[in-house]
């Protein structure tokens, strides 16, 4: 069989023109990014460069490079129908591989809903780190197997410290990376532990004590997110049919009767109180790393896991484990990357609160600054996919399996017609073949629009354009001959 000849010479200069033109956008685009009030910002010195993997003009760069310059053209005259047909009370920005392709109101300050949990995850990425465990530990002086005062319960902010038969606040998102409370237990009792003289008592205080926040519905309060305390587990809930009004005192309730179950004696009642600075260690239990906890805030848009990180966000970079301390870090860290901050207003880490605003632009900048890859793509919602929030959309498509996003929803069914409007959101990542994304938000404000039959014709829509990219030639077709 013949071989093929090589298509790359004559693309080479077929995409010239273009991918000039592109360059220029590019660099006017650039030029258009509102630089950050040297008084406010916090300033970075940048990491010295990454040495490239191959040479920047290599053949194996050239194929992604000649694809989307040979196809953007094309998706962007297609995108330009799909944002005629947005409300001025909506906004949509979409790139492939960071390159501009078409935006509508991208400025445009909007209800965002549960979007902010990308903020929160992309920054806790950047602060905690990949490595970072949540540690919860029992502290108290044990002799002989007694424990001849109080059992602490020191609590490290673990969001999913859970027992197995919490299903989570949604039962049709049950979380998938817990850290099971049993074993925790099992850990206490073969440290020797058999009597308890004191009580169990939970130590809140690496956190504030502020559990729900103030700009917070009341309809909303514990039923989606909250109470958040350093020191929570199942949601403040003490059993399948009983919750506590206080998180702490719930926790240890839950310790206290576990440790019962398995012949402990407990002779106090369960509390909260701080350890003493010298207790010595009896037991602890780690949670598994940041990346399986940001999975949980984003596949099952978990609200409370959302604000813990938040506080921990604060606790490690602004000198407080406080809502504010981490809010702080947040906008500093986004700044820092370079996000169009104007109109941006952030209350929370979880997007419940209905002061939140944000806009397609700092969206798109913050997606651009990560990848489908990375602990915040990786966390994503898959499209089809089971336990995540896009289980049911786009199942029809080419996109089911393949695009990763964060939904957001706000029905504000109270005065959503001609008050507060309702909120339909969805930002994130659709992988290409032969590497590369397209990354793109859009935020969907109005009157009865969380309505699938309202938001269901735009996300066809969208899903219609998303997926035919690239109409042209792949990076695939366009690599060498023989490459993999």
């Amino acid at each position: 069989m013949a071989q093929r000849p090589n298509p790359i010479p004559r693309l080479m200069v077929l995409a010239a023109v273009p991918a000039v033109a592109l360059a220029g956008c590019w660099r006017f685009a650039e030029g258009r990014v509102p630089v950050a009030d040297p008084e406010s910002a916090t300033v970075a010195t940048a990491p010295p460069p990454t040495a490239l993997a191959a040479p920047l003009l290599s053949f194996r760069r050239a194929p992604g490079v000649l694809s989307r310059a040979v196809n953007i053209e094309a998706f962007r005259t297609a995108a330009s129908s799909f944002l005629a047909g947005l409300s001025e009370s909506s906004c949509a920005a979409i790139s492939v591989d960071g390159v501009p392709v078409a935006a509508r109101n991208e400025r445009a300050p909007l209800r965002p809903a549960s979007n902010v949990k990308v903020f929160t995850a992309a920054v806790a990425a950047e602060v905690l780190g990949p490595q970072h465990v949540y540690t919860t530990e029992a502290r108290g002086v044990l002799v002989g197997g007694v424990v001849t005062g109080d059992l602490y319960l020191v609590g490290g902010g673990d969001p999913v410290l859970n027992s197995t038969w919490w299903n989570g606040p949604n039962a049709k998102f049950p979380p998938f990376n817990s850290t099971p409370v049993e074993q925790f237990v099992e850990l206490i009792v073969s440290a020797g532990v058999t009597r308890i003289e004191g009580s169990v008592l939970g130590d809140a205080s690496r956190y504030d004590e502020e559990w729900y926040n103030p700009t917070w519905f009341d309809d909303v309060k514990f039923v989606e997110g909250g109470p958040v305390a350093a020191l929570l587990i199942n949601d403040a809930r003490e059993s399948p049919t009983t919750s506590s009004n206080d998180p702490v005192v719930g926790a240890a309730t839950v310790i206290t009767s576990e440790l019962r179950a398995r012949g402990v004696e407990v002779v106090g009642s369960p509390g909260s109180g701080v350890v003493p600075g010298a207790t010595p260690l009896i037991a602890s239990i780690a949670s598994q790393p940041l990346p399986a906890i940001l999975a949980e805030v984003l596949t099952t848009s978990d609200n409370t896991a959302a604000e813990m990180v938040l506080k921990e966000i604060g606790r490690a970079r602004g000198g407080a484990g406080t809502r504010e301390a981490g809010l702080a870090v947040v906008t500093q860290t986004l700044q820092s990357w370079g996000v169009p901050l104007e109109g941006v207003t952030l209350v929370d880490g979880s997007g419940l609160s209905d002061d939140n605003r944000a806009t397609c632009a700092s969206l798109l900048a913050v997606l651009q600054h990560q990848s489908d890859g990375d602990m915040v793509g990786a966390g994503l919602p898959v499209a089809g996919a089971a336990g995540g929030t896009l289980a049911e959309a786009f199942t029809e498509t080419s996109l089911a399996g393949v695009l990763r996003a964060k939904t957001g929803t706000l029905y504000n069914y109270d005065d959503g017609i001609g008050g507060r409007p309702a909120v339909k959101a969805l930002s994130g990542f659709v992988p290409l073949e032969g590497g590369g994304a397209i990354e793109f938000a859009l935020l969907l404000n109005g009157p009865q629009i969380a309505e699938q039959v309202e938001y269901r014709p735009i996300w066809d829509a969208l899903a219609t354009l998303l997926s035919a990219y690239p109409s042209g030639p792949t990076p695939a077709d366009l690599g060498p001959v023989g490459a993999s």
